[in-house]
């Protein structure tokens, strides 16, 4: 993605102040359509969208509901840490080009209660998710199981040497996984040619699908580098999310369960078609690994 970054975090919490008690539950009553606790509790992962509340809040709700409906004490949710600064832009961009991502001081995972850099406090990607989790758990009288948020950063191929992976390894032991992505992101606000681009009603939509199951299928057969740069090439930012599930849940076969399109013309200030694709995903052990 080019340029800096639109306010996501204001708009992310304007929208939840929109909204209120009242629409949050009728996105958490939407996210019913989809019972994913069985994905969690058989040792899978929901990976949800971040785009707006008003086009995917459902879809992150049945993220929530498959964490409560679990019966897990922990929930793992891993967030994307955006390049909200030059200097983590840059890291990732050399990282992208084959840089040895040891060498960048960004490199590693992030989040409450850990030491070291605090990019994360800036970051928007779970700010829905922990929305609606808080009026879910309201609404159901819970305290909930303990929420663990963390935020990989240049993942570069090796998920398993970033600075901080044992402590997930160790809490993905007990805990549920979830994560946020948005594995698509299309159009001229983007970058993308404009005699080249596709609405989403146009065919775009279908092109996303396609392009998601790509990277699902590198991530089940473990090709992290492959994946690095077809994350580049799609412009998805699940690619350090994405390295991060495979490593710790093993071989799994990814499934797009939805599909929509969000409009991203106006926070970009874009001609359209300027898009994301918003998807909920499970991820399920792949029976069928050697």
């Amino acid at each position: 993605m080019n340029g800096e970054l639109p306010d996501f975090r204001a708009a992310a919490e304007l929208s939840q102040r929109r909204l209120g008690p009242d629409g949050a539950a009728r996105l958490l009553d939407a996210g019913h359509a989809w019972r994913l606790a069985p994905v969690l509790e058989g040792g899978g992962a929901v990976v949800f969208p971040h785009v707006s509340l008003e086009v995917c809040g459902h879809h992150t709700a049945a993220a929530v509901h498959a964490c409560l409906d679990s019966g897990a004490d922990q929930v793992l949710v891993l967030g994307v840490l955006h390049a909200l600064t030059d200097e983590l832009e840059q890291a990732r961009v050399r990282v992208a080009n084959g840089g040895d991502p040891s060498v960048e001081d960004s490199w590693g995972i992030q989040g409450p209660s850990l030491c070291g850099r605090t990019d994360w406090t800036h970051e928007f990607s779970l700010l829905n998710f922990l929305f609606l989790w808080h009026e879910e758990t309201a609404r159901r009288g819970i305290g909930g199981p303990e929420l663990i948020t963390r935020y990989p950063y240049l993942a570069g191929g090796n998920p398993e040497a970033m600075p901080g992976i044992e402590e997930l390894e160790h809490i993905a032991r007990n805990a549920v996984v979830v994560a946020t992505a948005d594995p698509f992101h299309h159009g001229i606000g983007y970058g993308d040619a404009a005699d080249e681009v596709l609405a989403p009603g146009a065919g775009g939509l279908e092109v996303a699908r396609r392009r998601i199951e790509e990277g699902l299928a590198l991530l089940r057969d473990g090709d992290y580098a492959g994946y690095n740069r077809h994350c580049v090439d799609a412009k998805s930012d699940a690619r350090d999310v994405g390295q991060v599930l495979r490593h710790l849940l093993g071989p799994v076969a990814g499934r797009v369960l939805d599909l929509v399109a969000d409009d991203m013309s106006g926070p970009y200030c874009a001609p359209s078609p300027t898009w994301v694709a918003g998807a909920l995903i499970e991820l399920v052990p792949d029976q069928h690994a050697g």
